[in-house]
């Protein structure tokens, strides 16, 4: 299983691996967010399960979706040791809190809830500076946020929690892929001009 591969190789124990499991299911599937269409939208053209997972990735890789969590790094980095007044400093210069927030998840993404319930016990100055934030921005933890979590609680490298979002999110990739192929339909919607009459 690619849960106990990465836990071999980062030399997880066994409630690392069980902790690495979780997220890679949690970020296997979300509807039809920015990457899988496009997954679905290459398979749509008879083009290999690679090609599909290549684009994927190429969509993920945006700073609007899995790229976001270089972003919620950077942040994390600049609380230092006085956490609370970063924040409200960074939210003064009228820069936002990346990590918090999810337009379809109004009432908290559950995602990041079950990852950050297997965590922030352990890791009580974390849950403080993130209610402080939530507090500020009145927006609950992203899965952003929770992945970034998952890495520094367990001593993984940097860059590992968009890996595990990639490798989780490559699995659904596949799945939507494959049943995109089945119904032999090529997705082609349609852009409706709007603008003046050209003369």
């Amino acid at each position: 299983p690619l849960h106990v591969q990465c836990a071999a190789a980062w030399g997880l124990d066994d409630q690392g691996a069980d902790l690495v499991r979780m997220a890679l299911v949690l970020c296997a599937d979300h509807e039809l967010n920015a990457s899988g269409f496009t997954a679905r939208c290459v398979a749509s053209t008879g083009a290999s399960l690679r090609a599909a997972v290549v684009g994927g990735l190429a969509a993920l890789t945006g700073g609007l979706h899995g790229g976001a969590t270089a972003r919620v790094e950077a942040l994390w980095d600049e609380l230092g040791h006085a956490p609370a007044q970063a924040l409200r400093q960074r939210l003064a210069r009228g820069e936002a809190l990346p990590g918090f927030g999810h337009h379809l998840y109004p009432e908290g993404d559950a995602r990041a809830r079950m990852l950050l319930g297997r965590i922030l016990p352990a890791q009580p100055e974390w849950a403080g500076w993130i209610d402080d934030a939530r507090g500020l921005v009145g927006q609950y933890p992203s899965l952003d946020l929770a992945l970034v979590a998952v890495r520094r609680h367990l001593g993984l490298p940097p860059g590992s929690a968009y890996g595990l979002f990639a490798l989780g999110r490559s699995l659904g990739w596949i799945a939507h892929a494959l049943e995109q192929r089945s119904g032999k339909a090529l997705i082609r919607p349609r852009a409706a001009y709007t603008g003046p009459r050209p003369a």
